[in-house]
């Protein structure tokens, strides 16, 4: 089991971070606290990690990269998802998911397929000729800007593995109980600033500011992250 470190002022909590923006740098801020930092990197999944690790990124003075991953969307349901798809093609399925949901083959298939297109695309768009800085031997902070089921987290890290990082660190503002404890299975350590537990969890509940990044939005930041030689 990988360690869990939560903020305990911030856990429990609703509507505690401004914007995302807000919620990078208290994290950044406890980062640089509480966590010992060994050649670190971020490594941040868009479109929602991406605020939240320019913001570390540039508070620790680290190189920034990306990690896409997108999730498989149940057809009937585009908010929710039964898997992921990882920037190396990797697919990762929530079997209890796909099981409860009563997806066929061929619903699945057509899921992977057009998610693969979408992680493809959006590796053009964002990381194009520049290719990915190597995490071999780096302590690799993975941000995303909560922790719902915690798959999509669960795809990253097992995407980076076989690069063989020296640590690998999942950093969220905020995430379920249940997501957090699945993912310090996978992951050295998890930081996240407020857990919080209930019948029903949302991302969205723990910042006052919330709606979806567009890919300019994304392309802007990292042009930002480039201008201050982070990226």
């Amino acid at each position: 089991m990988g360690i869990v470190m939560e903020d305990s002022a911030l856990s429990g909590r609703t509507g505690i971070f401004s914007s995302r923006t807000d919620a990078g740098r208290r994290l950044a801020s406890y980062i640089l606290e509480k966590v010992p930092l060994s050649r670190p990197l971020v490594c941040a999944i868009p479109s929602g990690g991406v605020p939240i690790g320019l913001e570390v990124a540039s508070r620790l003075q680290i190189p920034l990269m990306l990690g896409i991953v997108r999730k498989l969307k149940i057809p009937w349901n585009p908010e929710a998802g039964f898997g992921a798809v990882t920037w190396d093609g990797r697919v990762f399925l929530n079997q209890g998911l796909v099981q409860a949901a009563g997806l066929s083959r061929e619903e699945i298939e057509r899921a992977i397929a057009e998610t693969r297109k979408n992680v493809h695309d959006r590796m053009e768009l964002f990381i194009g000729s520049r290719g990915m800085t190597d995490p071999a031997q780096r302590q690799v902070i993975l941000t995303d800007d909560g922790l719902a089921s915690g798959y999509t987290m669960i795809a990253a890290i097992s995407a980076l593995k076989p690069a063989n990082p020296e640590e690998i660190i999942a950093a969220v503002p905020t995430g379920s109980r249940s997501a957090i404890q699945l993912v310090s299975r996978h992951a050295d350590r998890v930081i996240c600033l407020n857990i919080r537990s209930g019948p029903s969890f949302a991302v969205a509940d723990a910042y006052l500011h919330w709606y979806d990044l567009s890919d300019e939005e994304v392309a802007g930041l990292l042009a930002r992250a480039r201008d201050m030689g982070l990226a």
